[in-house]
């Protein structure tokens, strides 16, 4: 989430349980990555967009000046980092889009994997899969920890990304709608409002593939306005509120949350509620083997 993963979000879900993230793609957010020490003492990650970085190894440097200790890449090959960050003393988490780039990972030597699916926002292939085929294609062919990413929001979709072989989840969209985003009032109160018809998958030449809440300037690309810049005014989207400025990176999942929550309410209930989840699931099964039982008889 360049411009948006900072230090107040990043240490808000550090210091509720969570493991936050701060990008590495601005300076401001590279000037986080020291200032995240004054609002928390546990461990916080940095994103590390390859695309962005590639032709500069000096990020690596910035990293281990600011004591990260765990770095989750995306946007690129994986192989032009990993050695470099392990060389570091750092855990490389690398995310990927379908199993060709999750092999592709595991070649390169990464710790772990975040397995995001297509309904996720942000940059996508047109032709990526849902999560829900994904994350188990991905946990049947690769001997890997995943992080579960497209979908995520709270304990049920926790409880599934678990059954479907992950060991956590990351959240995009579910933390841009919390207390503690600092984006503008009406980006959040867009994703409280946006239905499962709310986000759409925009293939515009010239501009990279991304998933956007179907509002303002995005709504009249998808009715194809070819001549739209999707990316030129994004700050002003994000912190100035004007949702025509811009395309606001956004997940499916925006259809699922329905109140702007304190990170903490949102880290504690995902976690502690699936138990309650699974037991429900479980209830399940017995009242159809239960049926069938009937049946039978």
């Amino acid at each position: 989430m360049t411009y948006i993963a900072r230090a107040e979000l990043a240490a808000a879900v550090s210091e509720a349980g969570g493991l936050g993230m701060i990008e590495t793609l601005t300076p401001e957010g590279r000037a986080d990555l020291m200032r995240v020490r004054t609002l928390t003492d546990r461990p916080v990650a940095a994103n590390l967009m390859i695309q962005g970085w590639k032709g500069d190894p000096s990020i690596v440097e910035t990293l281990s000046a600011a004591g990260v200790r765990h770095v989750f890449t995306s946007a690129g090959d994986p192989a032009l980092f990993t050695a470099r960050l392990h060389d570091a003393g750092m855990a490389v988490v690398h995310v990927v889009g379908s199993l060709r780039a999750a092999r592709k990972a595991v070649d390169a030597g990464v710790d772990a994997l975040v397995v995001e699916g297509v309904e996720g926002g942000g940059f996508k292939s047109a032709l990526g899969a849902s999560t829900m085929v994904l994350l188990p294609l991905v946990a049947a062919h690769v001997d890997l920890p995943i992080i579960a990413a497209g979908g995520m929001c709270d304990s049920q979709s926790a409880a599934a990304s678990l059954v479907l072989g992950a060991e956590g989840v990351q959240m995009g969209t579910r933390m841009l709608a919390s207390r503690e985003s600092l984006v503008h009032m009406n980006f959040k109160d867009a994703i409280v409002a946006a239905n499962d018809a709310g986000t759409v998958l925009l293939d515009i030449p010239g501009n990279p593939t991304m998933r956007v809440l179907r509002t303002g300037l995005a709504a009249r690309v998808a009715e194809h306005d070819p001549n739209a810049k999707l990316l030129g005014k994004v700050t002003e989207l994000y912190f100035g509120g004007d949702m025509e400025a811009s395309v606001a990176n956004t997940g499916q999942v925006s259809s699922r949350i329905a109140d702007l929550l304190p990170v903490a309410d949102i880290v504690r209930q995902t976690w502690v509620e699936i138990e309650q989840v699974l037991d429900a699931a479980r209830s399940r099964v017995g009242l159809g083997d239960a049926l069938e039982e009937a049946r039978s008889g």
